[in-house]
């Protein structure tokens, strides 16, 4: 082996270059991996940064009826910076949204396309999944219970925090009706009260001017009407002379409490009475007829009383449907079988021949009924001697009780 020093220059150059191009080869590796390690920590980092800032909002959905909602669609609009975010619950009612950004939001309710709640102000923070429910039950009762305390003026100090800038607004409205309505509340209720004073009292005209005045302060109060109806009532048959004219605003008076309170059954019934009492027999039954459906319960008295007054009137057949419609309503109805039976043995013919009764069908069955229901009413005899009457002969020879003896 020849020693390096006494190698050739140009061998021992060669030498040279190429253990520096190894060398150099080796420095640049080392560099090019020293600034990739660099570059994946840097990444790192980057994307550690950029994870913290993402926020995840999750949830359930309920409705009215408390039951999960599949299908509603949650909107999370942003408030700081215009975007809009929207996820879909699942079977279970189930939503979230784990990517969202750092920001405000307000969080909308939407089913079948209508928004139906709402979270406003919501702000989003890093960290695990915040929890946004909605419960359509809940918040019904909470709106009912805001609306209630809007319209009286008094909001606890939580609604208070709770409110928008439209139901601020609202608040203020209804502190002002409600200051309105403290200034003419006294004057109603002096017009009111005096009404009822003197209807007691029997003295109807200056009952119906007392109403009339209390209507012209607030015609919104069914109540007020109603009463006035009845003033009218008590004024037309303290004034038979006068009877048409008072029954008219009578009936009047009964539209406007019904336009007010059109689910009370006792106004129609009233009407019906009126209706009665004017012999619009028509109008009478349609009235009748709607108090009934409104109020089935009291269907049975509603048929009942009017089929009194028709009796009263002289409307033999119309009475009869009315006291039938009666006990169709309530078969227990004792009187209404009572008096069924004596509108029947009105139509009742007598046997030429025999003297007997002939009834109408149901007519024995009526009086039966009323024995079975009431046996010691006050109709029970009066009863039984219909009855008997029908079983027997009817005498067809007049005799005068008063004549003498021929000896």
């Amino acid at each position: 082996m020849i020693p390096v020093s006494q190698m050739p220059a140009a061998v021992f150059c060669s030498c040279s270059m190429l253990e520096m191009q190894i060398r150099y080869r080796g420095a640049y590796m080392l560099f090019r991996l020293k600034n990739l390690a660099l570059f994946a920590g840097l990444f790192m980092l980057t994307a550690a940064a950029g994870m913290a800032q993402v926020c995840a909002v999750e949830g359930t959905v309920k409705g009215a009826d408390g039951l999960p909602v599949k299908g509603a669609v949650v909107d999370f609009q942003r408030q700081d910076i215009k975007g809009s975010y929207k996820v879909t619950t699942d079977k279970k009612g189930h939503y979230g949204h784990y990517g969202l950004p750092i920001g405000t939001y307000n969080e909308v309710l939407l089913i079948d396309g209508k928004e139906v709640d709402h979270i406003n102000n919501l702000h989003t923070h890093p960290g695990d999944p915040q929890t946004e429910n909605f419960d359509m039950k809940q918040s019904q009762e909470q709106n009912k219970a805001l609306s209630e305390s809007l319209k009286s003026g008094t909001l606890s100090k939580e609604q208070e925090r709770s409110m928008s800038a439209e139901q601020k607004a609202a608040l203020e409205k209804a502190n002002k009706e409600n200051e309105a309505k403290l200034s003419k509340n006294k004057a109603l209720n002096d017009a009111y009260n005096a009404g009822k004073t003197a209807m007691d009292a029997k003295n109807y005209d200056e009952a119906i001017a007392n109403f009339i005045k209390a209507s012209e302060v607030d015609s919104t109060q069914a109540v007020i009407f109603s009463q006035m109806a009845t003033s009218y009532e008590g004024a037309a048959k303290a004034k038979p002379s006068d009877a048409a004219d008072l029954r008219a605003k009578e009936v009047e008076s009964w539209k406007k409490a019904i336009a007010l309170d059109p689910n009370n059954g006792g106004y129609y019934n009233n009407m019906a009475l009126a209706y009665g009492s004017m012999k619009n027999i028509p109008d009478a039954q349609a009235s009748i007829d709607k108090a009934a459906e409104l109020d089935p319960a009291g269907a049975g008295k509603y048929y009942f009383n009017i089929g009194a007054l028709l009796t009263n009137n002289g409307q033999s057949d119309a009475a009869c449907t009315a006291f039938k419609k009666s006990i169709d309503a309530d078969e227990t109805y004792a009187d209404a079988h009572y008096q069924y039976g004596i509108c029947l043995v009105s139509k009742a013919q007598v046997n030429a021949k025999t003297g007997k009764v002939i009834p109408p069908p149901g007519t024995i069955e009526a009086f039966q009924k009323y024995l079975e229901l009431k046996p010691d009413g006050p109709n029970a005899e009066a009863s039984k001697a219909m009855l008997a009457s029908m079983e027997g002969a009817v005498s067809t020879t007049y005799v005068d009780p008063n004549a003498k003896k021929k000896k």
